[in-house]
């Protein structure tokens, strides 16, 4: 189905949403581990159709109409803020020079927005046309920015971007489920711990030598433009798609990465190694390809249940590097043999310790890992890096603000580092597909299509359903 490639996007109106009831003004600091993150912001989208009643009411739902919905989503987020307060801080630096979240209630920037499109043309396999900018606002103050596009068809588009200083992916979506939630005035079901004390450094500090090979501080980076990490200067050549991976060849890739082992490692894992084999596998002969994967340590560090809902950065992203010629002679399960080895390096509970201690050795310096300026054009030559974050606990499905789930939901993050970012999440099918988000060099977008089309399929209109009715109700 054909897409439409230009709109335009009209603001009806910004506001500030603060929080619900009054907030002491305080100081929280932020933890090594949200020390680790550059500046760059998190994008997610929703994206919800209209419903039958409402198109048996008319052709075009009116703004009016979708200003109800607006308002549900103001109030509802006032109400959240209350205890997802740190989203409506704002980040500023310390004396040392650190950044810390000031929670004074500032607010969150809500833009209320219409698009001159409908659900079913927009192109979301590529975002840089369809999301970016246009969809998913630009953070200019604050720790998070919210924007609602109301579409021509009557459907409405959800999108917020958020400082990843002060929180990842799980934080982001314990505040998705329980603003939706909220505005079906039902009880919250993850209610944030802020316990800076769980990520505390050790008397006396103490880290392996290791650490320097994952994690490196801002001035050992060489001169620019390697250092920059604003994600405003990310390589133009790169670019954004959405793809889908149906579940039989998830169940292959994992088979087959796992075919004559003594266990079977993750399907994170298998899908990992397969992407590493396709992309590393085609660059020149003296190249190398590094592969990266963000691993959660809330369960390695599982001391009490607050790590559950710990809301914060709790990350670590350990990485591995091989050479062109090496991929292409390696079948898939050696591939995946030492993808597995890389994220066995940072799933334990001294790992996730000893990266706490290094970050506290070094500050106040600024540091990040190492993969993020690895990669692209930034070195000068053929190398590339890519990492894989799992979003595959991503709650699309819960995120219902009272007129039904969306028909689609994804991160968006072109995150301005040296490598490449891929974020594999469930489909809103309920099918056990996945959606896929990638942010690659063109090039190696090119060889992922040439050699892989097959498995990551462009997302369409009519893969998601997009001219069915669905259950937005107008009232």
């Amino acid at each position: 189905m054909g897409g439409s490639r230009e709109f335009s996007v009209t603001v009806r109106r910004r506001e500030v949403v603060a929080a619900a009831l009054p907030l002491q003004e305080h100081w929280l600091p932020l933890s090594n581990l949200d020390l680790l993150l550059p500046s760059v912001d998190v994008g997610v989208f929703f994206c919800y159709k209209k419903s039958t009643a409402a198109k048996l009411r008319s052709h075009t739902a009116t703004w009016q109409q979708q200003q109800q919905l607006m308002g549900v989503l103001k109030r509802s987020l006032a109400q959240v803020l209350v205890t997802y307060y740190p989203f409506a801080g704002e980040v500023v630096l310390n004396l040392a020079g650190e950044p810390e979240l000031l929670c004074n209630n500032r607010g969150v920037d809500f833009i209320e927005a219409q698009a001159d499109v409908e659900l079913a043309n927009l192109r979301l396999h590529n975002p840089d046309e369809s999301v970016d900018k246009k969809l998913v606002p630009v953070k200019k103050d604050g720790v998070l920015c919210i924007q609602a596009t109301a579409l021509k068809c009557g459907g409405l588009v959800v999108a917020c971007s958020f400082d990843h200083r002060v929180a990842d992916a799980h934080s982001a979506n314990m505040f998705f489920v329980s603003w939706a939630e909220a505005a079906q005035s039902r009880p919250i079901s993850f209610v944030p711990s802020f316990r800076r004390s769980l990520l505390s450094p050790r008397r006396p500090g103490y880290y392996d030598e290791s650490i320097d090979d994952l994690f490196v501080p801002l001035s050992s980076l060489p001169p620019p433009p390697s250092n920059k990490v604003d994600a405003a200067t990310y390589d133009p050549s790169y670019v954004n798609r959405i793809y889908y991976i149906v579940v039989d060849d998830i169940a292959r890739i994992h088979a087959v990465a796992s075919a004559c082992g003594t266990c079977k490692w993750t399907t994170l894992e298998a899908f990992t190694a397969y992407l590493w084999w396709i992309l590393g596998g085609s660059r020149d002969a003296g190249s190398t390809c590094s592969m990266g994967v963000v691993v959660d340590g809330r369960p390695r560090l599982q001391s009490c249940s607050s790590m559950d809902t710990y809301f914060g950065n709790v990350l670590s992203i350990p990485y591995a590097t091989l050479a062109a010629e090496e991929l292409r002679e390696m079948n898939l399960k050696e591939v995946a043999d030492a993808v597995h080895a890389c994220v066995a390096l940072a799933s334990t509970r001294e790992h996730f310790l000893e990266l706490i201690d290094w970050v506290e050795a070094h500050r106040p310096e600024p540091a990040l890992a190492r993969i993020y300026a690895v990669g692209g054009g930034n070195n000068g030559g053929g190398d590339t890096a890519v990492v894989v974050s799992s979003g595959r606990r991503f709650p699309v499905e819960k995120v219902d603000f009272g007129w039904g789930k969306p028909a689609f939901g994804s991160y968006h993050f072109p995150w301005g580092g040296g490598a490449g970012y891929v974020m594999p999440m469930p489909s809103t099918r309920g099918d056990g597909n996945w959606v896929v988000y990638v942010h690659l060099p063109g090039r190696l977008v090119e060889v992922l299509e040439a050699v892989a089309g097959d498995v990551f399929r462009p997302i369409t209109a009519d893969y998601l359903g997009f001219d069915y009715l669905s259950t937005i109700e107008m009232t």
